[in-house]
């Protein structure tokens, strides 16, 4: 337990101490040429701030849910080796559950529709 504790101190002081630096160490000072968009050594051909898709955000959004369901149901296979797998099981069920509806949801509202 001792060691647990030192290194938990010593996490949360560096980071202390990085956060801390890291707002004394920039220096801000804007002009027009940090200031414009840079495409590959040439003038920006459009505005930079098109409007964006928002079925790419919601994209993005169902990999990382999907993502991290994944990477939530990694150690299963080693869930047989716990006290009560049967419970570990249960709730890896519900979850793979949970994320199956809301993806028939998604798909019933039309969100992975690319085209109309």
């Amino acid at each position: 337990m001792n060691l647990i504790m030192t290194i938990l101190i010593i996490t949360v002081a560096l980071s202390l101490i990085l956060a801390i630096v890291s707002f004394w160490l920039p220096q801000m000072n804007p002009d027009a040429e940090k200031l414009s968009p840079y495409e590959c050594g040439f003038d920006p051909l459009g505005s930079a701030r098109l409007p964006f898709s928002l079925r790419f955000f919601l994209v993005a959004i169902l990999f990382l849910l999907f993502d991290l369901e994944i990477a939530l149901l990694l150690p299963l296979p080693w869930g047989d080796q716990l006290h009560n797998p049967t419970e570990t099981f249960f709730w890896a069920t519900t979850v793979l559950i949970l994320l199956t509806l809301g993806l028939i949801y998604e798909w019933t509202q039309g969100g992975l529709e690319w085209a109309e």
